[in-house]
């Protein structure tokens, strides 16, 4: 376990290397830093200074060593925004978006799996056709439609809940819903083939004619064993889900990473873009870590040393 933990640690300064020559690259490539800084009303001298700043007079190779050292160093530039470093104003909005995938995973996960093992033991009947149906009609809503549609009815119709920012539990409903949707199809149909595939097997036949209960059969026996499918499929999914989470958060204003994001690539704050991808990247690492983890010990199949 200790071993499979650290070679799994091992990876995560590849990643992030990879994160940090993409990101250099997409910088240069989309135009002059100097201009995506800068507004059309910056003088001569201020370019100038701003290019020595960033050095774009040393050859590309330089230029990607030098920016290494700095992101080394936890130095993502200064906020054109907040007028500070890049890096405390991300981590300040973490708290926030960490909430939210949370709030969604954890509703994505439990409605998922509770839907998938009813229609599987319901198979061919009405309730699997219900969930089935909704299930895929789900998979072809876009997350954008479906937050506005939630506001429209909830908020502005019924006024059960408020329209978007943050505040009690009643700010979170909206948003983390939305965010759910974008997953809870996949893990209906997941769990439901996972289910079917183990409910005949051998062991799940003895511990039947053993005089176990339904609930037994169905929570002691099969989900532990068709729940793998399900939490692989989790950690595939965690930068989807991250993903998802910027078009939620900027449809509730909600204030976390995702649109802080949006907000900066509008207003050209190249530090703070730099610094949530990182963040993100380096949430997704751990995530999929954590996922292993604990399949690793769901599973005693999976030897991980």
């Amino acid at each position: 376990m200790i071993r499979h933990i650290l070679r799994r640690l091992r990876t995560v300064p590849i990643t992030l290397l990879l994160v940090a020559l993409v990101a250099f690259v997409v910088l240069r490539v989309t135009g002059d830093p100097v201009e995506i800084y800068l507004d059309i009303n910056a003088t001569e001298e201020q370019r100038q200074l701003l290019t020595t700043k960033l050095h774009l007079d040393e050859p590309v190779l330089v230029q990607f060593g030098l920016f290494l050292s700095e992101l080394l160093r936890g130095d993502f530039g200064e906020s054109l925004q907040f007028g500070g470093p890049a890096m405390p104003v991300v981590l300040e909005r973490l708290g926030a978006t960490m909430q939210l995938v949370a709030a969604a995973l954890t509703l994505a996960f439990v409605l998922g799996i509770a839907a998938g093992i009813v229609a599987a033991l319901r198979k061919d009947r009405f309730a699997d056709f219900a969930i089935s149906g909704l299930a895929v009609a789900g998979q072809s809503m876009p997350s954008f439609w479906l937050g506005i549609l939630l506001i429209q009815l909830f908020a502005l119709h019924l006024r059960w809940l408020p329209t978007s920012g943050t505040g009690g539990l009643e700010h979170l409903v909206l948003p983390a819903v939305t965010l759910a949707t974008f997953l809870l199809p996949n893990f209906i149909l997941i769990t439901r083939t996972a289910v079917l595939e183990t409910i005949n097997e051998l062991y799940v036949t003895t511990a039947r004619a053993k005089g176990a209960g339904e609930t037994v059969v169905v929570l002691g026996h099969v989900l532990p064993n068709a729940i793998n499918p399900v939490l692989s499929f989790l950690g595939l999914q965690i930068g989807r889900l991250m993903g998802g989470s910027i078009i939620t958060e900027t449809i509730f204003a909600w204030p976390g990473v995702g649109s802080l994001m949006v907000k900066s690539i509008f207003q050209r704050d190249v530090p703070i873009v730099i610094a949530a991808i990182f963040v993100v990247a380096l949430a997704i690492v751990i995530a999929n870590l954590i996922v292993d983890l604990v399949q690793s010990a769901l599973d005693p199949r999976m030897r991980l040393d």
